[in-house]
């Protein structure tokens, strides 16, 4: 059964950083997508960023050009470094995987990981 487990986050001042890890494990499909996720309360779900297996990178406008996706496939990790925080950027933040000859970065994740929080302060 695939799992994701996510670690790295915590308290950090704006206009530092910070990176996210996201252990992968049983996810051996040779063409996937990985993204991370973020939501605050009373606020709606963002992609944040994905990266799938050709290496093809996309990011919300909102953190292009402070955060960086990456993948580490011999260590089965995923990153997102996360540079120039902004209390904006306060929320939980998930990893997510789909995988198979069917998917898409821009369909339904069907994995996820349990979160983590990143809490940004002025």
């Amino acid at each position: 059964q695939v799992q994701l487990v996510e670690s790295g986050g915590g308290s950090v001042q704006a206009g530092g950083s910070l990176r996210l890890s996201c252990a992968v494990s049983k996810f051996i499909f040779s063409k996937y997508c990985m993204g991370w996720f973020r939501q605050a309360p009373g606020k709606e779900r963002e992609k944040v960023a994905h990266i799938d297996s050709d290496g093809s990178t996309r990011y919300a406008e909102s953190v292009k050009g402070r955060f960086t996706i990456s993948q580490d496939n011999a260590k089965n990790i995923l990153y997102l470094q996360m540079n120039s925080l902004k209390p904006e950027d306060t929320a939980m933040y998930y990893c997510a995987a789909t995988g198979g000859s069917w998917s898409s970065c821009i369909g339904i994740f069907p994995y996820w990981g349990q979160g983590t929080q990143v809490t940004v302060s002025s």
